[in-house]
């Protein structure tokens, strides 16, 4: 009468061999820390710039508002004031406005960028990460069943 074999040891044997790759989950890791560093640095240029605008805008609006507050000799001349203000204001929004959207193109294609790159990276260390597994599995099994 022929023998079963155990498989309860060649399981073990084959799980015992099964290698675990803890380097794949630290290239994963620093991939997406370095991917996380570079969109925040693309978020943190952004919201430099816009603060800047944002603030060249406050100036030049008060330096306007500044001048339509001024005393003047006719009553005329104070909706003129209101009028050259108004005017102004909305030519300044229309650049400004202009400039907030290249700032915000600009981070988009930036972050685009970024992504692309790192869905690129990330599926090379997949490849990678699967197709030595795949080989140290099969060793292990080609070892496990040779027994």
């Amino acid at each position: 009468m022929s023998k079963t074999p155990d498989m309860t040891a060649v399981f073990k044997d084959v799980m015992g061999a099964f290698p675990v790759d803890t380097a794949a989950f630290e290239d994963a890791f620093k991939t997406s820390a370095t991917l996380n560093e570079k969109l925040s640095g693309v978020a943190l240029t952004a919201a430099e710039k816009s603060t800047e605008i944002s603030s060249k805008w406050t100036q030049e609006t008060l330096a306007k508002l500044a001048d339509m507050a001024k005393a003047k000799k006719e009553p005329v001349d104070y909706a003129k004031a209101m009028t050259d203000f108004a005017s102004a204001y909305s030519e300044s929004a229309a650049e400004h406005m202009a400039a907030f959207a290249e700032i915000a193109k600009k981070a988009q294609m930036d972050t685009v960028e970024l992504m692309m790159a790192a869905g690129k990276d990330m599926s090379e260390d997949a490849t990678a990460a699967v197709k030595k597994a795949t080989n140290d599995a099969s060793a292990a099994v080609k070892k496990a069943t040779a027994k």
